[in-house]
């Protein structure tokens, strides 16, 4: 069973958060940073750690282990922030999505990447693309798009300006 806009081999960017392999579509990467100051903005959601200055810009940083309920990231030397671009309706949301580290750029075929789970009613997986083999091991295929709600990417848009405000 294939999954639906995925027809030819596709690279992904592979990261670890806690003891689970996620990984995200390389065209929509910008960049890998290793983890720098983030200025927190009051106010914000729990998963927001703040804003970072790239290159003049103000970008929104979450910590992916909150935003999936996960225990708060530990810094440590392999602590980075991949840089991701979001579609919104009204065009591209800039944010960092901090990870415990990255691991590989991996090429995965069509044919091993099965459809998300269909864990019931009560869980959320829309935001799941597809669950890639790797071997005896699955990575969890996000669709960026879909992690955040158009409310929540609001809020970073938000927090990015006042970041911008007070620098």
């Amino acid at each position: 069973m294939s999954v639906a806009g995925i027809t030819e081999p596709t690279q992904f960017l592979t990261f670890h958060l806690d003891k689970e392999v996620f990984a995200i579509d390389i065209s929509r990467i910008k960049e890998v940073l290793e983890f720098t100051t983030v200025t927190k903005i009051p106010r914000t959601p729990n998963f927001m750690c703040g804003v970072i200055n790239l290159r003049g810009s103000v970008v929104p940083v979450v910590d992916m282990r909150l935003k999936f309920g996960m225990s708060k990231s530990e810094k440590t030397v392999n602590t980075c922030i991949i840089i991701i671009d979001v579609a919104q309706d009204d065009g591209t949301t800039v944010i960092g999505a901090m990870a415990d580290s990255v691991k590989e750029v991996v090429e995965l075929d069509p044919a091993h990447i099965e459809p998300p789970p269909k864990i019931g009613t009560g869980l959320r997986t829309d935001f799941i693309r597809g669950m890639g083999k790797q071997g005896d091991h699955f990575v969890i295929l996000l669709d960026t798009d879909k992690v955040f709600s158009s409310t929540e990417l609001s809020m970073l848009q938000d927090a990015s300006k006042a970041g911008a405000k007070a620098a």
